[in-house]
């Protein structure tokens, strides 16, 4: 079997992490998420049960932040906000929804599908298989209204996989861009938003960056041992942003921000009004725009 592109093995970490939050009672959890565990590899399955024993749970959550301080809440914050602001576009009316690098996201079959709207799935070939594979094996078929495409964001022509796999450019549609941008190059970053500017007035895009200051060793906001293992060791991790270089990006490309949430945001809307008490690392932001009717490209 070919080695998975070091890029390709990260789709498996995050999801444990939101399978683990789904043995907490229903009125604590982020977000409910049942299709998390079953995409898994029965190792990492294994790894889910046994932490319905606390001190398991306890282990691995520590485990997590002993990388980056606050790295569990962060990406079930992050977890919670994406699915917002699909919600909320759903709710909108937007019928199309396009995930670069995918990984194993559950919100096509979880949150699109049962509305009747479209996904359009993108990753690299090697999670592109293993998802088409999972999905068969667990549920007997894609999810309804459902593309995968293999896409390699630093080589491949995104406009025309899109436009191949059915993609109307004439009909509004939300990007979801998630922990991702960390693992391409600056070129990648900029061909990638390229890519997308034919998407008409109303199309939404959220996407997850990492901190440029974290990348560069400026500041190590408590995860220098992720900075020696992504950027370093591994050399995973190359593109990063700072807060107030965003919009500047986004006009770029036709796009507005409207939001930029991090710790603060996450534990305000999230956390808080669960009482649930965590860290949350400052390394990662999230970033929230859309295309209004004279930025629109046609």
């Amino acid at each position: 079997m070919t080695a998975r592109p070091p890029a390709a093995q990260t789709a498996f970490g995050p999801m444990v992490i939101a399978a683990c939050e789904q043995i907490l009672p229903a009125d604590q959890r982020l977000f409910d998420d049942p299709d998390a565990v079953r995409l898994l590899p029965p190792s990492q399955r294994l790894i889910v049960g046994a932490c319905r024993w606390k001190p398991v749970y306890q282990l691995l959550v520590r485990a997590t932040d002993g990388k980056a301080q606050g790295l569990w809440a962060s990406m079930l914050c992050r977890k919670r906000y994406a699915d917002d602001k699909v919600r909320d576009a759903l709710h909108d009316g937007i019928k199309q929804f396009v995930f670069l690098g995918a990984g194993l996201d559950t919100r096509p079959a979880r949150l699109v599908a049962p509305t009747g709207a479209r996904s359009f799935e993108t990753d690299l070939q090697a999670n592109i298989a293993y998802k088409r594979r999972r999905l068969i094996e667990t549920y007997g078929r894609l999810p309804a209204n459902t593309t995968l495409t293999a896409v390699n964001l630093e080589t491949d022509d995104l406009t025309a996989a899109l436009t191949a796999g059915g993609f109307d450019w004439n009909e509004p549609a939300m990007f979801v861009w998630e922990a991702v941008t960390q693992y391409l190059t600056e070129d990648a970053v900029r061909k990638t938003l390229a890519c997308l500017t034919p998407a008409t007035s109303g199309s939404r895009l959220i996407f997850t960056y990492i901190r440029r200051d974290f990348l560069d060793g400026t500041e190590d906001y408590g995860a220098a041992p992720a900075r020696r293992e992504f950027v370093i060791k591994r050399h995973v991790w190359h593109f990063g942003l700072l807060p107030d270089e965003t919009p500047a990006l986004l006009r770029d490309y036709g796009w507005t921000e409207h939001e930029q949430v991090g710790p603060t945001e996450y534990a305000d809307r999230y956390l808080s009004p669960l009482g649930r008490d965590l860290t949350v690392s400052q390394i990662e932001r999230f970033v929230y725009a859309d295309r209004s009717t004279d930025e629109a490209h046609t």
